[in-house]
């Protein structure tokens, strides 16, 4: 499931870089090693079922369930009516006095436990309009060759039926039998649903008939309730299942379609062959046909026949408004498989769904190579109401995505093809075993793609925040007790960084990539925990990992590692250095510094966690044959650093004759002139960025004297204002999502002392509250000078000048409203003045590079613009 985050407010993130909000929480305990690198992290030793280390164990069980499903769709009424015959076997160790299913329909009846702990305000998973659920007809019980109706119960999801007799162990069988209907939900908690396009319906179908619960070795009978937000854990068994739908409708489905010669015309077959044989899309069915309408046996239903292998779910769609298209899967040893799309006619353009099927190829094809076969015949994305959401061999994905977004949504659903589909990981209990490793190897497969066309890399340290901010939580907790606004962080991007830095920054990608086929070929088609995960990658990897995957996974600890001292020995530079590190906050990771001498030399230092196995403080000696100029932590940004502004020393202090003023006048005169600056009394500046594959537009607006205007507006969202910030005179507004934001005094001079587009011009009438720090800092690996303006108590303005250029290449707030923004890429504008074309901030946890369009110099701006 691709976890869409809601527009989440970022006030004021704009052309000056601003945000409303507070900096990383940074009280807690001190580093403490003994709680890092505790050893007795593991509770258990491995038994016959599980073993130490981390595989089946030589009596691993677990049970199967097979299905024969038969159902008629009712267009008109939008309707499902049809059969479930299961065939369980018992392969515990255990007799099953009672057996439990799931009915998942029954999450949209309005008196379901999960509409009654949907919040009022709604979200992704509440429920917009309620159905009857499952109407269960009725339940038999087929044993032996006798066929008896069921003693049975429904508890809101979750179905128990109490056997006269228990279902021996160790491979017995019985069937279940049950006829139901449903009316299909129009939003289904974004699983499933249906859209109506130009040219008919699209049903997107799920959770669609009656699943046994999973019995394990660990709980037993898995029955936590289905409310939405958490998904699933299934047995693994074959589907026989077949759809019975009026003529006109094409449809897909899970696995294989076992009747094309009864539901297709010849042409079809005919393009289908072609398709099979071909790496480039093949039409299979375009607009003029879906409106001919006449590609299809001339009857008034068809029944659809497919079979789905060794699956633990199946799910399928239907429209008469699909166009279709097709290419070949080239997968290991020679064999293939069909990348399909379907998806209607208005969203076909080669920036949205056109590529759709180049995608799911591109997808297929690189986690095959790289991590373990894709094992279904057919993969096949589908444009309806839903989202993202994924299913065996099937995927649904939202109508309006586009570019980016298409592939981010593409790639996520069907990576789920191998978590939690191939490996079979309980969702309702642990999302992040799906969808955390499922974001993981997404970035791995996206850096591949098309030779990076959408490939961007994360800035971590500006993602620190999102990750640790004062309402994160561990991984470790159920998905429906996350809060929902920190599902983002805690269920997806957490758990893939962490894998990320096993990877690249504590075993290295090729001992990573050995361990983490292992856990993959181990677990295929199986049930692991995440014990038997750690496990196995601490053994195929050999490493003892149990400080990390208790730091990362456990708590919420915090990443904090500065660069606090250099010497030289005896005072002399040429006989090395001594370069002193510390790690303030609780969670250990290994260490990159990058050195730079006077004489020009550099070097990188790599550094184990181990060496915070001795404490919060190391000291390290470096060969150095010259003052070191900078020495940096994480220069690539790789690890989220809460506090980043601790990573880099210089050792350089400040050289003569530079005062604060001569840095601001220094600035002044690289953009132009003060006199250049004074002429320019309004200013106008539209920029543009993207944050989850969505489109973001900022206005941004100066008048002189004391008049701003700000706006950030998402597009795809019906031109959602995310925030506004108004300043006119002594007016000071803040608002969010068209509600106020009440502003302290120092919150409101802080806003207000952005009002003009220049602030260094004012600095000068200043000078007592202007601090130029007396040592060097380093942004981005160059020299700058600090200068410090005390707004107003607990209000600080921190802006970094390039020694170099001496352009304002980056700023600090700290206060009510705080944030960090740097600029680059200065270009003039009309009146020879020159501003940053590229504002690099933070919005929604992820890096965004606003990039300037335009900007308008003394175009005479109305008042009436700055309300």
């Amino acid at each position: 499931m691709k976890f869409y985050k809601a527009i989440l407010i970022v006030l004021l993130c704009g052309y000056s870089g601003f945000s409303y909000g507070q900096n990383a929480d940074q009280q807690g305990p001190k580093y403490d090693q003994h709680k890092v690198f505790n050893p007795l992290f593991y509770p258990d030793k491995g038994n016959e079922y599980r073993n130490a280390g981390g595989a089946p164990g030589v009596k691993y069980w677990q049970n199967r369930a097979d299905y024969k499903l038969n159902i008629t769709l009712d267009t008109a009424k939008h309707r499902l009516d049809g059969t479930t015959l299961i065939t369980y076997t018992n392969n515990s160790p255990d007799a099953l006095a009672f057996l439990w299913l799931q009915v998942d329909q029954n999450i949209y009846r309005e008196d379901s436990r999960g509409e009654a702990t949907s919040a009022v305000t709604g979200g992704r998973f509440a429920n917009k309009t309620f159905t009857k659920g499952n109407e269960i007809k009725a339940v038999y019980v087929i044993k032996n060759g006798k066929t008896e109706k069921a003693d049975y119960l429904v508890t809101d999801t979750r179905l128990q039926i109490k056997l006269k007799d228990s279902l021996k162990a160790t491979g017995a069988k019985l069937q279940i039998k049950i006829e139901y209907a449903f009316d299909i939900p129009q939003y289904g908690t974004d699983r499933m649903g249906r859209q109506l396009t130009k040219n008919g319906w699209i049903y997107e179908i799920a959770q669609w008939y009656p699943r046994m619960e999973v019995y394990d070795d660990i709980t037993g009978w898995n029955t936590l309730p289905y409310l939405g937000g958490s998904e699933f854990y299934l047995e693994y068994g074959n589907f026989d299942y077949t759809i019975t739908a009026p003529a006109d409708l094409l449809v897909v489905g899970s696995g294989e379609l076992l009747n094309p010669v009864e539901v297709y015309s010849p042409i079809t077959i005919s393009r289908l062959a072609e398709a099979r044989k071909s790496d480039k899309t093949v039409t299979i069915k375009d607009e003029a046909e879906v409106l001919r309408n006449n590609d299809h046996p001339k009857k008034p239903t068809l029944t659809w026949h497919f079979f789905c292998k060794n699956s633990r779910d199946v799910a399928w769609a239907a429209s008469k408004a699909f166009v279709w298209d097709a290419a070949r899967i080239n997968l290991l040893n020679g064999k293939k498989a069909l990348a399909q799309s379907v998806y209607p006619a208005e969203v076909k353009s080669n920036d949205a769904w056109g590529r759709s099927t180049e995608y799911v190829k591109a997808a297929i094809e690189l986690y095959s190579d790289k991590w373990f076969e894709y094992t279904y015949p057919v993969a096949t994305n589908v444009a309806g109401i839903v989202g993202g959401m994924e299913y065996p061999g099937i995927v649904f994905c939202g109508s309006e995505s586009k570019t980016n977004d298409l592939w981010e949504v593409t790639n996520h659903e069907f990576g789920h093809n191998w978590f939690p589909m191939i490996v079979g990981s309980n969702e309702r209990k642990y999302g992040w075993m799906d969808e955390g490793f499922n974001t993981f190897i997404n970035s791995v497969d996206t850096k591949v793609f098309n030779k990076g066309e959408y490939y961007k890399r994360v800035d971590q340290q500006q993602k620190a925040n999102d990750l640790f901010n004062a309402d994160a939580e561990a991984i470790m907790n159920l998905p429906d007790v996350i809060q929902e606004n920190m599902v983002p962080a805690t269920v997806y991007d957490k758990p893939a960084l962490g894998l990320t830095i096993l990877r690249e920054q504590i075993l290295g990608e090729q001992r990573f990539d050995y361990a983490f086929r292992t856990y993959i070929k181990r677990w295929a088609f199986k049930h692991p925990t995440p014990w038997d995960f750690f496990h196995t990658m601490d053994n195929a990897a050999g490493e003892d990992l149990s400080w990390f995957w208790n730091e990362w996974f456990f708590t919420t600890w915090k990443v904090d590692q500065a660069v606090s001292a250099i010497s030289y020995p005896n005072g002399d530079a040429s006989k090395g250095s001594f370069i002193t590190i510390e790690n303030l906050e609780e969670m250990a990771l290994p260490v990159t510094i990058a050195i730079k001498e006077e004489n020009g030399n550099t070097g990188t230092v790599k550094l184990p966690a181990e060496i915070w196995q001795k404490g919060a403080t190391w000291v390290f000696h470096y060969k150095s044959t010259s003052k070191i100029v900078s020495a940096t932590l994480d220069p690539e940004h790789l690890l989220p650093d809460v506090n980043p502004d601790n990573n880099s020393i210089t050792g350089l202090s400040i050289p003569d004759g530079i005062t604060a003023s001569t840095v601001i006048k220094n600035y002044i005169n690289a953009i132009g002139g003060a006199e250049k600056l004074k002429n320019i009394k309004d200013l106008q500046v539209s920029s543009a960025g993207v944050v989850q594959g969505s489109d973001v537009q900022m206005e941004t607006r100066y008048k002189i004297p004391g008049m701003y205007y700000q706006q950030m507006v998402v597009p795809a969202y019906n031109n959602l204002v995310v925030n506004r910030a108004i300043i006119n005179g002594d007016s000071v507004v803040a608002q969010q999502l068209n509600r106020n934001i009440p502003l302290d005094d120092v919150g409101r001079r802080l806003l207000k002392a952005k009002s003009r587009p220049f602030p260094e011009l004012d600095y000068d009438r200043n000078l007592k509250v202007m601090t130029l720090d007396s040592t060097l800092k380093i942004v981005n690996g160059d020299l700058t000078y600090e200068i410090d303006i005390n707004i107003a108590e607990g209000a600080v303005v921190k802006n970094f000048y390039s020694q170099k250029s001496g352009l304002k290449v980056k700023q600090i707030i700290e206060g009510p409203i705080s944030s960090v923004v740097e600029w680059s890429n200065y270009e003039g504008i009309t009146g020879g003045v020159k501003i940053p074309f590229l504002i690099k901030t933070t919005m929604l946890g992820q890096s965004v590079d606003f990039k300037v369009k335009s900007a308008l110099v003394n175009s005479n701006l109305p008042t009436a613009a700055f309300q």
